[in-house]
């Protein structure tokens, strides 16, 4: 049985124009990580790379097969330039990208210690939260099959809530799949004066499919329990719920649902990891597969995320990945990806 809801048919590009079969909207920054695991204010080195939410789904999408576009605003400058190099290095579509002159783009850095990997933030005021309505209208998202967004964009600014709820809410963009993470950052949200628990929840009520953790859904609105969320969204979208270690549950539309436990996985660094499981699931989602591979496929994504530092990692070969979506139940709750 596919995964609902149905995706439109691909629609070539006519002349020289670009086509993605999904394209990500939101923040991509430069991201400063140490190269090992001593504290930030112990490094006297650090590497430079990007990351954000919805270019690490571009990439992982990409990584899997598939065509997809990254949509957003860098500044002028070199690490914007980086962010673009980068991107397109991985394949990604990065032609509807804005470039601003008057701001930066943002910059986070990681911080390693025995709880697992912080992060701080500086992109307050960035070219990203200069982002509008606008982006609504490039040919780019009328010709995708999904747009996926998340919550990340909507905490911004002002006019950046705004894009997310002109074509979450409001479907500026008909045609395409739209795909939401919850994506709930509550630094982020301090610096807004409207509250995060009924914005996002507003947004997802709004979506196609929506991507929430367990957790991050019982701070913001009090859910115990995968089905609670389902209760509280409705029967309106595709609900993915995430539940770390122990697995994740599908609820479909047509009120099916479906529950893959979690594969054992070595865990390096949890930063990326919700981000390629979004990637593996959109992936399944394009491929027609069942909603039990397109979580098993989410979590495969994400076990190479989880074993690497890197925000974005290497998945497993094709070959690999069909031999692991075939095993049975019982083969897959056995499966050590160590």
């Amino acid at each position: 049985m596919p995964i609902p809801p149905p995706l439109p048919p691909p629609r070539p590009p006519s002349g020289t124009e670009t086509k993605a079969d999904v394209v990500c909207i939101g923040e991509t920054m430069a991201v400063l990580s140490p190269p090992d695991a001593r504290p930030l204010a112990r490094q006297s080195a650090l590497a430079l790379a990007v990351g954000g939410a919805e270019s690490n789904v571009a990439c992982g999408l990409v990584a899997l097969g598939h065509s997809a576009a990254w949509l957003g605003r860098v500044g002028d400058d070199p690490l914007g330039r980086r962010v673009l190099e980068d991107l397109t290095a991985r394949g990604v579509d990065v032609s509807g990208v804005r470039t601003d002159p008057a701001r930066p783009t943002g910059v986070y850095f990681k911080d390693t210690g025995p709880e697992g990997t912080g992060t701080h933030y500086y992109r307050r005021d960035s070219a990203a939260a200069a982002m509008d309505t606008g982006l609504a209208s490039l040919p780019l998202l009328h010709r995708a099959r999904v747009l996926h967004l998340s919550g990340i964009t909507a905490a911004l600014s002002d006019s950046c809530a705004e894009l997310v709820t002109h074509i979450v809410s409001r479907r500026a963009v008909p045609g395409p799949v739209i795909s939401f993470d919850v994506n709930h950052r509550p630094a982020l949200w301090r610096h807004r004066p409207v509250d995060a628990a009924p914005t996002l929840m507003e947004l997802a009520r709004g979506a196609d499919l929506v991507f929430v953790g367990r957790d991050e859904a019982e701070t913001l609105w009090g859910t115990r329990t995968a089905q609670d969320v389902r209760d509280l969204l409705g029967p309106g979208p595709v609900l993915v719920v995430k539940d770390a270690g122990h697995g994740a549950t599908v609820y479909c539309a047509d009120g099916e649902e479906t529950f893959v436990p979690t594969p054992a996985t070595r865990v390096v660094e949890r930063v990326g990891a919700g981000d390629a499981f979004a990637a593996g699931y959109l992936a399944a989602l394009l491929e027609d597969r069942s909603p039990a591979n397109g979580l098993r496929l989410g979590h495969l994504a994400a076990a190479a995320t989880l074993s690497t530092r890197e925000d974005v990692a290497a998945v497993l070969t094709r070959d690999t990945l069909d031999r692991h979506l075939a095993l049975d139940d019982a083969a897959w709750s056995a499966l050590r990806l160590t």
